[in-house]
């Protein structure tokens, strides 16, 4: 078992119309990490089905306070990489993190729909997310994301933005519906930021 930090915290969000089921690779990662006498705060943010950006950037805010003053990882799904990116262009990650994974975040087109509308402030920009990690930001997703039909999202992230982006193939929004529950790359990754993400094979599906 890899030593434990007892000076990093780890900090998980979730997205759109997410109850943190326990079939979630993300509950699934929440309980690894813990198991491992990790600090893990995995907040569920308030109505996760018609969300109001102002309270889920109040709760990121209220839980970033409590991530003390050791190493900070933040690992985001779906919306709630809509979610780190307005909190930064709002700068109010403060201290950045150390670390942070974007997973699957949703393309332009989607986040312009209605329910979600209120979220978006504009075009993606580098220097807000440069900002708010220490190290370069990794990006993981698929090159057949429903919610990203604009292209891969590393074509409409990862290039723009100088994201260190990789793409799983036949992913889709890697979720449970697509066979992501245990998920041992991400788990590598928070233990090991040298992890590099890849195809996962029927013992990781």
């Amino acid at each position: 078992m890899d030593d434990v930090s007892v000076t990093r915290r780890f900090l998980v969000l979730h997205g759109l119309e997410n109850h943190r089921p326990q079939s979630h690779w993300q509950w699934w990662l929440v309980d690894q990490l813990r198991g491992r006498g990790e600090q893990v705060l995995y907040p569920q943010m308030p109505n996760a089905d018609t969300p109001h950006l102002d309270e889920w950037i109040a709760m990121l805010v209220a839980e970033w306070e409590q991530m003390g003053d050791g190493e900070r990882i933040v690992i985001a799904h779906s919306m709630g990489c809509v979610l780190w990116y307005e909190a930064s262009a709002r700068d109010a990650i403060s201290p950045p993190a150390d670390r942070a994974l974007l997973v699957s975040p949703p393309g332009p087109s989607f986040i312009r729909t209605p329910i979600v509308a209120s979220f978006f402030s504009g075009p993606w920009a580098a220097a807000p997310l440069r900002a708010s990690s220490r190290s370069r930001i990794r990006l993981v997703s698929s090159d057949a994301d429903p919610y990203c039909v604009d292209g891969p999202a590393s074509t409409v992230y990862g290039e723009p933005l100088d994201l260190d982006a990789e793409t799983v193939t036949s992913a889709g929004h890697i979720t449970v519906d697509d066979g992501y529950g245990p998920w041992p790359d991400v788990l590598g990754w928070c233990l090991d930021p040298t992890t590099r993400f890849i195809e996962p094979d029927a013992a990781q599906r």
